[in-house]
């Protein structure tokens, strides 16, 4: 006993000291504010700053008058913090270019070179006391084919618009005056057919450490779970940059979420010659570990340490999560033993008022919208997801399908795909991976299969972990990447799902993308004028199917993994089933501000527990008195009775995985819905409401950190004097703010609006669409009060205030 408590006493100790001594020896600083920002041209030199006329590469550092010159005067440009999307202010513009249709009628691409080429420039300074250690520029994301310059040294290209990559600029740092980081951003080819924004839209950095270190992604956490005992393995990679044979040692020890150590390695002594690294692998034991799940997604920390001599030079932290995993052909899905059904979500990362551009807060937004909703699972459709995405879904709990964005094995696209799995295979929620979507040219033939043998390869050897799958717009097909992939990946086909297992019952199957129902919010009758089609689970295009048909397959069918509904969110681009003046997708189940159509209501029934009886539509109809409405009920109830002020219109039995209808002669007044749920009462209505009377805030939150970073969503509905929201009001509503914050975007999840996402400081405004809108605010810096007020002509002023506070 008194062995064991010293033991845990010395790595207190030890690990105390790490700490101390960390907080002179490595600095991650990020990058994100004071940039400025310029168009160039990508067919008129002039326009683009002479750089097409003018050698930067013909020698290092050679740089004359032009725009990498780090002296180059930029005080005229344009001001922005960091991430940036200059695409979402761009206004709309009609074309008959299919890929202007796809990426939602904005300005870019080769067809618009005034404003498909972007500058940045970047001033700041380093400290001299860390002259002698290693520097490197980190940089999430950006949108796309970046050529990037520091102190007027070409330092590299970053090809992919999604892909991030990092620089050692080691020798080019001055600390005696300005260091300028210069950045062409080339967006005038597209990578995907779906709304994809522009600029360095994640988030920079600068990392500095001491030249014996652990590179950014260079740490592999995985474990084995043993009956009560789970094997922590940690890899660290450390490397050498000293011009000279270099000696250190590797140790790594985990905490629990609240920082306590649990397990502590011995330290490995390793040699290093020059420019070398070596990949230290040490085993940790934990008992009664704390499985990652759903319900409780818990995260330890693995501390990994280089020392070099006794000195400590680097420490990295890594979240993980332990967890079991297992795909059977026939049984489904398990999580730690669970069966689970997946109930997943594909999504794009833009959202309205912001494109491609979002602060942190609102990855774990919007992940909490589908988790309300039930769902349990999330596709990055089609493309590696920003870094906090992932962060959110571990926090959350939510089960990722991480994306290549190519079936491709050139050596562009293998380098992206080994950076994606290296970069998140330690993430908890990433469950599985994906080498690409929908390759019609390739995906049935030895080409396609083929390259996915060796993109299964390179899988397997950076992360035998997990396994991958691949989204087939395939029915009962076998020839080609489905040869080869473990999982079985149906986009749609749903009917085709039953046959293919028949024929392969040992291969795992999962519906990659399913339902692509399309909705507009609070709509219930086609309009081909406006763009519309009706908020009901009744229209979709010729390869998809209705909510329904495809859920029912999958809840039904235990070989049925689950699937991924296309889409949870609406996004910019893709106007199925219509084009201009339609700007957005349908899609989804919550519109591209995350409010809920009607679908949504579907979905929670039967994924979740929750007691769910939703009517539609609304109840405000002056101009069909007298005239059947088509009344749909999703519930989970066994039965409900419907009632028109007071008067029963029956009752009906729910079948499972469905809904009820009734056809309902209106009249003004109450529509109520009593459920029964094994003998439990629900009830549920809609009224016809009065005029609009008031503008209603609802913040998601008010305290926010002063961080310059940290945002919140305010959710704006008219209400009539009762507080009844008003489901056919259209009225605009101007937006005022006092206080250290901003506003950054404003929408209201109308896919055929042109309105701005984007408006001058003074003056912010938005139509609400059926009775909403929404505001994004980021707060400053300075703690203390802000006031946001909501006002529309002859409504009452909306208000509320929020609170800024210090870290």
């Amino acid at each position: 006993m008194l062995s064991n408590k010293i033991g845990k006493l010395s790595i207190l100790i030890s690990c105390f000291l790490l700490n101390f001594l960390n907080a002179v020896s490595q600095e991650k600083i990020s990058l994100d504010e004071d940039w400025k920002f310029h168009f160039g041209h990508a067919s008129n030199p002039e326009k683009d700053f002479d750089y097409s006329k003018t050698g930067l590469l013909h020698k290092s550092n050679v740089f004359a008058n032009t725009i990498v010159n780090p002296k180059f005067v930029d005080s005229t440009w344009k001001k922005i913090n960091i991430p940036h999307d200059w695409v979402v202010e761009l206004p709309f513009v009609k074309s008959e270019q299919v890929e202007m249709d796809s990426h939602g009628y904005k300005p870019v691409g080769g067809m618009y070179p005034e404003t498909s080429i972007g500058w940045y420039r970047k001033h700041f300074s380093v400290d001299k006391k860390n002259n002698g250690k290693r520097f490197e520029l980190q940089f999430d994301g950006i949108y796309r084919n970046a050529e990037i310059w520091f102190n007027g040294f070409y330092v590299g290209t970053n090809f992919s618009g999604y892909v991030g990559n990092s620089f050692d600029v080691s020798n080019y740092v001055n600390f005696e005056g300005d260091n300028v980081i210069v950045i062409r951003v080339d967006a005038t080819q597209y990578e995907g057919w779906f709304y994809e924004g522009a600029g360095i839209y994640r988030h920079v950095w600068l990392n500095i450490t001491d030249k014996i270190f652990i590179p950014e992604d260079g740490v592999f956490v995985h474990s084995e779970v043993k009956g009560k005992n789970t094997i922590v393995n940690v890899e660290t990679t450390v490397q050498n940059n000293n011009l000279k044979v270099s000696n250190c040692s590797v140790y790594a020890y985990v905490t629990d979420r609240n920082g306590k150590v649990l397990a502590k390695s011995s330290e490995q002594k390793v040699t290093l010659g020059i420019n070398k690294d070596y990949t230290v692998k040490q085993r940790l034991n934990l008992n009664n570990a704390q499985l990652w799940s759903l319900e409780n997604p818990y995260l330890y920390k693995v501390i990994s340490v280089v020392k070099s001599g006794n000195q400590i030079v680097h420490q990295t932290k890594t979240r993980f999560g332990i967890k079991t995993v297992k795909f059977d052909s026939t049984k489904g899905f398990f999580l730690n033993g669970k069966h689970i059904k997946i109930q997943g979500t594909n999504n794009h990362q833009d959202h309205a008022g912001i494109g491609s551009a979002l602060p942190d807060y609102m990855q774990y937004y919007r992940i909490k919208l589908l988790k309300e909703m039930g769902s349990n699972a999330y596709r990055a459709s089609h493309n590696a997801p920003t870094p906090e995405l992932l962060d959110a879904c571990d926090s959350l709990g939510m089960l990722v399908v991480d994306e290549q964005r190519l079936l491709n094995s050139s050596p562009e696209y293998i380098d992206q795909f080994k950076r994606i799995i290296k970069r998140d295979r330690n993430h908890a929620s990433v469950f599985l991976w994906s080498i690409g979507n929908e390759e019609q040219n390739i995906q049935g033939n030895d080409y396609g299969k083929k390259i996915a043998q060796t993109l299964l390869a390179i899988q397997e050897d950076l992360d035998p972990t997990r396994t991958s799958t691949y989204a087939a717009d395939m029915a009962n097909d076998f020839k080609g990447v489905n040869e080869v992939i473990p999982i079985r990946g149906f986009n749609y086909r749903e009917y085709a799902v039953a046959d293919y297992h028949r024929d392969h019952p040992n291969q795992p199957l999962l519906g990659t993308e399913m339902g692509s129902t399309v909705t507009t919010r609070g709509i219930y009758e086609k309009d081909e004028i406006r763009a519309y089609v009706p908020d009901q689970d009744i229209t979709h295009p010729w390869w998809a199917s209705k909510a329904e048909t495809w859920w029912k397959l999958a809840a039904e069918n235990d070989f049925w993994l689950g699937g991924f509904v296309w889409t949870g969110f609406d996004y910019r681009g893709e106007p199925t089933p219509y084009k201009w003046p339609n700007i957005s997708s349908h899609f989804g189940i919550l519109d591209v501000c995350g409010f809920p159509k009607n679908i949504y209501y579907y979905y929670k029934s039967w994924w979740t527990n929750e007691d769910i009886l939703h009517i539609s539509p609304h109840w405000n109809w002056p101009e069909k008195l007298g005239k059947p409405i088509d009344i749909w009920v999703n519930s989970n109830a066994d039965e409900v009775e419907l009632f028109l002020n007071g008067k029963s219109l029956g009752k009906k039995t729910m079948e499972r995985n469905s809904h009820l209808q009734w056809n309902v002669n209106y009249e003004p007044g109450t529509l109520e819905a009593i459920g029964y749920k094994k003998g439990k009462k629900i009830t549920s209505k809609v009224e016809t409401t009065g005029q609009a009377y008031n503008v209603l805030l609802s913040p998601d939150k008010t305290i926010l950190t002063a961080d310059g970073k940290d945002a919140t969503v305010i959710n704006i509905s008219i209400t009539d004097d009762k507080g009844r929201e008003v489901p056919i009001s259209d009225n605009l509503v101007k937006f005022y703010i006092s206080g250290d914050a901003k506003i950054i975007g404003v929408g209201n999840g109308d896919p055929s609006s042109h309105e701005p996402d984007k408006c001058s400081d003074d003056a912010w405004q938005r139509s609400v669409f059926n009775g909403k809108c929404q505001v994004i605010i980021q707060a400053g810096k300075t703690t203390g009060e802000v006031k946001f007020e909501a006002k529309s002509n002859g409504l009452q002023t909306g208000s509320v205030v929020l609170k800024l506070v210090s870290k």
